[in-house]
């Protein structure tokens, strides 16, 4: 399912900040040797991040779920000086690729890779420790992330969940994937501790503030 056309995305692109020239070839790169490269979170996705990030005026930033690193590369552009992202990945092959292009970056040393699985990651971080988190991993294990992403979030703090709309699967859900972001979704809504609101920004993307 699309919910904007083809032509809307790209003026929304054309009339957007640009993608530096490390991260068109990393998402050219993801192209040519992922078997599912649309996992990249993409432009559109990307520059939200970076406005939210500019606006909060995050420091600490923690990513569950990396992939070929574009997100990770993305929101350290806009880091502060003494920023930094902690993110978790559970595939070598992308740590691999992930850490070639971050070495290239002038922002190499603001970035910090957990590798293995996400949820024993998240049980060894500080309560209350980071300014933002994006979670964009697999998608059966989505609650868990977000039940440990809000305790490390700090008072003020914004949590951004990807694929929350999974072309509309959560709609009518039919298989395993669909069933449980459409449960997460229904447990952030009665989570009174956050502010939050879902926005139809590519897969969907939900919005969570720690109320302070």
């Amino acid at each position: 399912m699309k919910f904007l056309s083809e032509d809307i995305l790209v003026y929304c692109k054309e009339h957007s900040h640009e993608d530096s020239a490390l991260l068109e070839e990393l998402i050219d790169y993801t192209h040519q040797t992922e078997d599912v490269p649309q996992m990249i979170s993409g432009s559109h996705v990307g520059n939200f991040l970076q406005g939210l990030i500019k606006m909060s005026k995050a420091k600490k930033i923690l990513e569950v779920g990396m992939f070929t690193g574009y997100s990770a590369l993305k929101m350290a552009e806009v880091l502060p000086k003494d920023g930094v992202i902690h993110t978790c990945e559970l595939m070598e092959r992308h740590v691999q690729t992930a850490s070639s292009f971050f070495n290239r970056s002038q922002y190499k040393d603001k970035i910090k890779i957990f590798e293995g699985e996400a949820n024993s990651t998240l049980e060894q971080l500080k309560i209350d420790s980071y300014d933002f988190v994006f979670i964009d991993a697999d998608k059966q294990n989505y609650c868990e992330y977000y039940k440990k992403s809000i305790k490390l979030l700090q008072p003020g703090g914004i949590i951004i969940l990807d694929n929350m709309l999974w072309s509309g699967g959560v709609i009518n859900p039919k298989d395993i994937d669909s069933q449980a972001l459409a449960d997460t979704a229904d447990y952030i809504n009665n989570d009174d501790r956050v502010y939050n609101f879902l926005v139809p920004i590519r897969d969907g993307l939900m919005v969570c503030i720690k109320h302070e």
